[in-house]
């Protein structure tokens, strides 16, 4: 597959990548090779990584636990004062191996960390080589409020290595097809057909298209101020779910792409309503959504929890919140406000 060149990085695949990867670090004479894990991609992923990787420089590991849970300010202080402990200086670099939490927190904790040291992304997950690791967004959780704390920072290099998707569970795998969903609704409806006959192009592809859609809106609008906003259909309600699974006790917690799924239904409904986006099309979503994710009852008693948590989202301005809705197929509106009835009767559609 051929490198989609970012604003300020190159996105290498595959084999390519490691050569790629190998000739930054020699180039740039870094100091010190720090790798960032978790459990799951120390025992998985790491071995596969090692031995593609061409360097006689220091190498230290460091391991966090993995899970949504751990995004916090408390993991990157641990994370910190290993790389303190370890010698880490301004010429070193942090590669981050794993999923959406290990990219987007040590992403963060890169570009905190004495001002700034480079970092290089390597997403092990669906979720992560199709949205997490491309486009600048770093951050933490702050309680179960998700991304409230981060900043806009580029690696010098994203590595997509599909192989690594054989360490993933089918789960893992429909959480990132939840992105993909999203960019055929919003950019590419041909992406969303090839979901929904389940045939045409294969995962590679579906990666390749998702990331070079991602790019290409990134690269117009990289601080989110207009285009960038159609990326997050969805993820207003669906963040709000998300996080109230995370912080229930008594309910199992959500993927990312599992809320989001749930986002999507919604707020296509409430497009419908507001925006005269077909019905047909609605129930289009619905159907191709529940052929992939188990269907979560959304209790009525929980609402009006779910919609409080409406109020801690990040596009928010002055206390509004502020929808991304659907016209048409690859047709948005931005900044859409909505009434609690109408969330109300979003998540009653999709219960139905």
């Amino acid at each position: 597959m051929k490198t989609i060149k970012a604003a300020t990085y190159p996105i290498h695949f595959n084999e390519e990548a490691y050569t790629n990867l190998s000739k930054l670090i020699d180039d740039n004479k870094y100091s010190t090779l720090f790798i960032l894990v978790d459990e799951n991609t120390f025992e998985h992923c790491y071995p596969k990584f090692i031995s593609n990787l061409s360097t006689t420089k220091r190498i230290e590991v460091i391991e966090i636990s993995s899970g949504e849970i751990h995004k916090n300010l408390e993991t990157c202080m641990g994370v910190w004062n290993a790389i303190t402990e370890l010698g880490g200086d301004r010429k070193s670099l942090l590669i981050t191996l794993g999923g959406g939490v290990i990219t987007d927190l040590g992403g963060f904790v890169a570009s905190c960390f004495k001002r700034g040291i480079d970092f290089v992304n390597i997403p092990t997950t669906l979720l992560s080589m199709v949205d997490a690791s491309v486009g600048g967004k770093t951050g933490v959780d702050l309680g179960v409020l998700k991304n409230q704390i981060g900043l806009f920072a580029n690696p010098e290099m994203v590595l997509v290595d599909t192989n690594y998707l054989a360490t993933v569970t089918q789960r893992e795998i429909n959480s990132g097809t939840a992105e993909i969903i999203k960019y055929g609704i919003t950019y590419d409806t041909n992406l969303f057909n090839q979901i929904k006959k389940d045939k045409g192009l294969g995962i590679t592809d579906l990666i390749y298209r998702s990331i070079e859609i991602k790019n290409e809106v990134v690269l117009q609008d990289p601080k989110e101020q207009n285009l960038r906003k159609i990326l997050n259909f969805g993820h207003t309600l669906g963040h709000a779910i998300e996080s109230f699974y995370l912080e229930s006790n008594d309910k199992e917690n959500l993927t990312h792409g599992e809320a989001i799924a749930i986002g999507m239904v919604c707020e296509s409904y409430i497009s419908s309503k507001l925006l005269g986006f077909n019905m047909l099309n609605v129930n289009e979503i619905k159907e191709v959504i529940l052929s992939i994710y188990d269907k979560t009852r959304l209790l009525k008693e929980d609402f009006s929890d779910i919609i409080e948590l409406l109020k801690h989202d990040k596009k928010n301005i002055n206390g509004q919140v502020n929808f991304v809705l659907l016209e048409a197929f690859e047709k948005c509106k931005l900044d859409c406000k909505v009434t609690e009835e109408l969330l109300i009767e979003s998540m009653d559609f999709y219960n139905a």
